[in-house]
């Protein structure tokens, strides 16, 4: 392999740019980078975009304006691990503003139909508790809620 790591692809119709600028003002760490232009080979209009680099939180992507015979659906998503409960907010209501759609236990669609999963960091550690009864709690608090709330998470956690 000529570099470290993999490169995600994702397929857009036609909104390939957008996203990679829309992804890059939500997280640290982002740029943009080369962008490919169809010629007059095609298939695409000369000189609309067909491939955008962008890296988004250190994580390498290309947006490919493939046109609109795939989407994206939750077999694909990409979580965040949050420290507290303002970066579940900030990443939560900036990844749906717009257009996109809440979904049950920290699971959201951002307004290109992308799946998203944003979660505190705590909650892996209290679900996977071996004090069953802490983690059959937390879980159970998790599974109903949309965006997570960590400090409604800890009170069942701790059996309040």
């Amino acid at each position: 392999m000529t570099t470290d790591g993999f490169t995600t692809c994702l397929w857009f119709d036609g909104q390939a740019e957008e996203a990679a600028h829309h992804y890059v003002s939500i997280f640290k760490n982002s740029s943009v980078g080369t962008i490919a232009r169809y010629t007059e080979a095609g298939p695409g209009p000369a000189g609309s975009v067909v491939t955008v680099e962008f890296t988004a939180n250190g994580q390498r992507f290309i947006g490919l304006n493939g046109g609109p015979q795939f989407t994206f659906n939750e077999a694909i998503s990409f979580q965040i691990d949050c420290a507290d409960q303002e970066e579940v907010d900030y990443y939560w209501n900036k990844l749906v503003e717009g257009g996109g759609e809440h979904g049950p236990c920290g699971w959201l669609k951002d307004k290109y139909g992308v799946s998203w999963q944003v979660v505190p960091t705590e909650l892996t550690e209290m679900v996977t508790d071996p004090d069953q009864e802490k983690a059959a709690r937390a879980m159970k608090a998790m599974l109903s809620m949309s965006k997570l709330d960590i400090a409604a998470l800890r009170k069942a956690y701790d059996g309040e």
